[in-house]
């Protein structure tokens, strides 16, 4: 078989590509060039916080020039700034709290570049991601990783069906991210003890609150209460996401002198509003633009939710389904996912598919 290797300049797509290589496949390497931002495109090994430097892109040629496969360096940063930082910025400004590294998956690696590879003859995609895929009745499945610790299904839980169908996951079974990088290491790959990328790739300082105000630019407003009355001001309300606790600055403590979180942000109005631990309790999630990587659940099916990249495993019961939207109740009251959130829908391992948390209503 054909198949292109996504090579990021790290260490889990660098032993990917490895182990399709010892599979017998043909294999060619690519790395993506995806930001224009200087500091990213010039940052060296040592500090680049992301996945897409120049520094790592040197760093996947010499894990090809090890692994003796052709290496190729495709630029699709157009793309890329169109379909992802934008999408972030316009999510943001319109008061939501996407994940582009979702994005990234469901339109760059598993769209964007599926596509060129396919028309360029290859037959499938290989890539890092701690992942399962496996063939159902009802087709391709996706399922979460051998280590919990690194499963990354959730980020692909967006990913549509024909296009997993196309995607191999060399790292399913790996035990530990240790074992990962000691095959590395045996291997001669020099980034077997590379760091791993925590930080959003076109932020490379980190600071995503920073990178938005350049970008959106200064729109002050008053935080309020849920009572509507002005307890702080703050720049821009794009600096915020439901569920934040720190970085409010308040004029006016709570009354009860307990911490307050932000409840919901009203862009059109400028406004932040904010309010104590319990009333982010929400006792539905409710989410649109669903993509389904097996049959649609039905009401009443049990399923367990995800929220967060790294977060809990909600158990909860599907009450509706109606189009791309879907509605869930949690088996308990759960602090409010924020709009733009990923909501990944499971059965056991098997990912069912995943939606975008709808806008979260402001106080009354």
């Amino acid at each position: 078989m054909r198949v292109l290797a996504a090579m990021s300049g790290g260490v889990d797509s660098a032993v990917a590509a490895a182990r399709a290589v010892d599979a017998g496949h043909e294999v060619v390497g690519v790395h993506l060039a995806l930001s224009r931002e200087p500091g990213a495109a010039g940052a060296t090994s040592a500090r680049a916080r992301g996945c897409c430097s120049a520094a790592d892109a040197h760093d996947a040629r010499r894990a090809a020039d090890v692994l003796g496969i052709p290496f190729y360096v495709w630029d699709l940063s157009e793309r890329f700034a169109a379909d992802v930082v934008d999408d972030f910025a316009a999510a943001y400004a319109a008061g939501g709290t996407p994940n582009p590294c979702v994005r990234c998956n469901e339109r760059i690696k598993f769209s964007a570049l599926l596509d060129r590879a396919v028309a360029l003859g290859f037959d499938a995609l290989v890539t890092g991601h701690y992942a399962r895929r496996t063939a159902e009745v009802d087709g391709p499945g996706l399922h979460r990783a051998a280590d919990a610790a690194k499963d990354q299904s959730y980020v692909l839980a967006t990913v549509r069906r024909d296009r997993l169908a196309r995607a191999r996951f060399p790292l399913a079974d790996a035990a530990t991210k240790a074992d990962v990088r000691a095959e590395a290491a045996a291997r001669g790959l020099a980034v077997a003890a590379k760091p791993d990328s925590h930080d959003i790739c076109f932020v490379p300082d980190g600071d995503a609150g920073g990178w938005l105000s350049r970008r959106l630019g200064s729109a002050p407003g008053p935080v309020v209460d849920a009572a509507g009355r002005v307890v702080g001001r703050h720049d821009g309300a794009h600096r915020f996401t439901v569920g934040q606790r720190r970085g409010l600055h308040l004029d006016r403590p709570a009354p009860d002198g307990r911490p307050r979180y932000v409840l919901a942000i009203r862009p059109a109005e400028r406004t932040v509003v904010v309010g104590g631990a319990g009333d982010l309790l929400v006792a539905e999630i409710a989410a649109g633009s669903a993509t389904w990587l097996a049959d649609p659940p039905r009401p009443g099916r049990r399923v367990g939710l995800q929220v967060r990249a790294h977060g809990r495993e909600i158990p909860a019961t599907v009450a509706q389904v109606s189009g791309d939207r879907v509605v869930a109740l949690p088996d308990e009251p759960v602090p409010t996912v924020a709009a733009g959130q990923t909501v990944a829908f499971y059965d056991g391992t098997r990912v069912l598919g995943g939606a975008i948390a709808a806008p979260v209503p402001a106080p009354a």
